[in-house]
């Protein structure tokens, strides 16, 4: 079919409504019950709607390109108009394969444009019937701005809608094929409401769009910020565990307690120097030297802002020990941000040596405080992800810290086998998948040179994942990727093949920690955990029975994954009797066979 080179760019980019505008009835009924059946299956499949997006714009450009070819009018360069256009279109059909972002960039694009066009005319004719125009035209450069800020939202919001419009299209097609189509005269009274409803939805569509740009700034203000404590000093020892520089801690802390940032030298995952941050708390009085707990936080993101020494909550808050462990024993905690999240580097999550690292050094460097005076014992203890810190950490001391004085390792609802994590993750989807694929694909290909992440992640979700590892689990703007996740759990996987595969199998393997341990171990976990299923430490606790030390196993019944550090949870109880065994000295009892 002949094309006119000057067919709108909507059209250009939209070839099915005018290659059957003109079929018979039959054909279009036929049609529109196909593409009925297929948007049906795209609204479902955010994942799969962008790849089938890319398809059709792609081949709607070579189509309208090549009718520009078979255009026998006189129409001068039309064969130039239809070479770019096939070019065009194959272009997008290549590059979109390999880049779902440029779906947003091009979208924001052709928004922003639009938008300025719609506006450039009013002020040009300023004829009443462009004011209309003008209004839209603003809220699509609002909406332009809007998919650059949160990209993946928009890639979500986008596929969804080519989704809704392709189901719309087949259901019309079929209806103006069974019912016939008359259009309206423009005096008609028909037409005239029309109008009116045209500018009511104008009016709701700017709402909305003011409504949006006040959530976005909301989100972004409150984004947590690393300040210049956390920037490398001029000189920098190459001696790991050195106290660099600490400062009074602004955050909440437990009652008769007082505590301090501190900056200080470690070991990265590749066995580089690097620098960690993190903050101890110590008891006020002075009569003797405090125990020392060193504390292993978990999941909170992969993003430098999302230390907990930024907050005011890296001591005293939700997913941390009751602080009346602290207060009641007179034992200090120091707890680390770990490299790469507060200072510059790369974070390791559930990178087992560059976690414990990190957690050992901050004991080492706590200890050089001054005016601060701690015993030579130390605790180690970790939730979730940190629960896979504290059981590195334990099993490196001897050899990385025999300085160190480690009397046990408390693992709590710890993540032990990132390996088993992996292969759950994969095979149960939902809002979670997003986060914990984009934190481990981020973090693993930043530290391990055999794995990128482009070849990691699927083309259509890499925005998606990308996004996610720029957010802190404690940042509103987190509601995003839960729903971006919500949004895409039942689509196509987000990695290319299952992470216990190739390389990225081989890496998870290596961290999962199997000892030997110098220490007793603690392990608790809740039999309702959602995060961290329980049945995942029953089949750990063989692994860490055979390093031949003792192992405290507590199993807590209906608990969830958070609750069994909530206020006054059974777990307190248990955590404190064996510590204060540790830090006495006394015979460790152990639940291994």
């Amino acid at each position: 079919m002949p094309v006119s080179t000057g067919r709108p760019l909507a059209e250009r980019v939209r070839a099915l409504p005018w290659l059957v505008g003109g079929a018979p009835r039959w054909l279009r009924a036929l049609v529109g019950l196909v593409v009925l059946g297929l948007g049906a299956l795209l609204v479902s499949r955010p994942l799969t709607a962008l790849g089938a997006l890319g398809l059709y714009v792609g081949i709607s450009c070579v189509v309208s390109g090549l009718g520009d070819l078979a255009d026998r009018t006189p129409e001068r360069w039309s064969w130039v108009s239809g070479a770019l256009w096939v070019l065009g279109g194959l272009l997008v059909l290549v590059r979109l394969g390999r880049d779902a972002d440029l779906i947003v960039l091009a979208v924001a694009v052709l928004l922003v444009g639009s938008g300025c066009l719609a506006v450039a005319t009013l002020v040009r004719s300023r004829r009443g019937a462009d004011a209309l125009r003008a209004v839209f035209g603003l809220a699509e450069v609002a909406w332009g701005v809007l998919a650059l800020s949160w990209p993946d939202v928009a890639l979500v919001v986008i596929a969804i809608l080519f989704g809704a419009r392709t189901l719309l299209f087949g259901a019309g097609l079929v209806w103006r094929a069974v019912r016939g189509h008359a259009q309206p005269g423009p005096t008609s009274p028909s037409a005239r409401r029309a109008s009116a409803l045209r500018w009511v939805g104008a009016v709701l569509v700017v709402l909305v769009t003011g409504g949006s740009l006040w959530l976005s700034h909301q989100f972004r203000a409150g984004a947590p910020v690393a300040d210049a404590f956390y920037d490398a000093p001029a000189s920098v020892p190459d001696e790991p565990g050195r106290l660099l520089r600490w400062e009074p801690y602004t955050g909440r802390v437990p009652e008769g307690m007082r505590a301090f940032r501190i900056l200080y030298t470690t070991t990265a995952s590749d066995g580089t120097p690097a620098l960690a941050s993190g903050v101890l708390t110590v008891p006020d009085r002075h009569d003797e030297p405090a125990p020392l707990v060193a504390w292993a936080h978990g999941t909170v993101g992969v993003a430098r802002a999302c230390a907990p020494s930024i907050g005011p909550d890296a001591i005293v808050g939700t997913g941390l020990p009751d602080p009346g462990l602290l207060t009641r024993n007179g034992w200090a905690m120091v707890a680390t941000d770990y490299t790469g999240m507060g200072t510059a580097g790369t974070f390791p999550y559930l990178v087992g040596t560059g976690e414990a690292h990190s957690v050992l050094d901050s004991a080492r460097a706590a200890r050089q405080v001054p005016g601060v005076t701690l015993g030579p014992q130390t605790a180690i203890w970790g939730h979730s992800q940190g629960g896979h810190a504290a059981l590195w950490a334990g099993q490196l001391a001897a050899t990385y810290a025999p300085d160190l004085d480690v009397v046990g390792t408390a693992a709590l609802s710890p993540a032990a086998s990132p390996l088993a994590m992996a292969e759950v993750v994969h095979a149960t989807p939902g809002a979670g998948t997003t986060l914990g694929v984009a934190f481990v694909a981020t973090a693993y290909s930043a530290t391990y040179p055999d794995l990128d992440l482009d070849a990691i992640v699927a083309p259509s979700a890499r925005t998606l994942v990308r996004e996610a590892a720029t957010r802190c689990t404690s940042q509103v703007s987190t509601l995003f990727t839960v729903l971006t996740g919500l949004a895409v759990a039942r689509d196509q996987p987000i990695l290319r093949e299952a992470p216990t595969r190739g390389a990225m199998g081989v890496r998870l393997t290596e961290n999962v920690p199997t000892g030997p341990w110098s220490a007793p171990l603690f392990v608790g976990h809740g039999t309702a955990d959602e995060i961290i299923p329980f049945r995942l430490t029953e089949d750990y606790l063989p692994t860490a029975c055979a390093a031949g030390v003792p192992v405290e196993v507590h199993a807590y019944p209906g608990c969830t994954h958070l609750d069994v550090l909530a206020p006054d949870a059974p777990l307190d109880a248990d955590l404190e009797a064996w510590t204060r065994a540790r830090f006495a000295g006394e015979p460790a009892h152990s639940d291994c066979p």
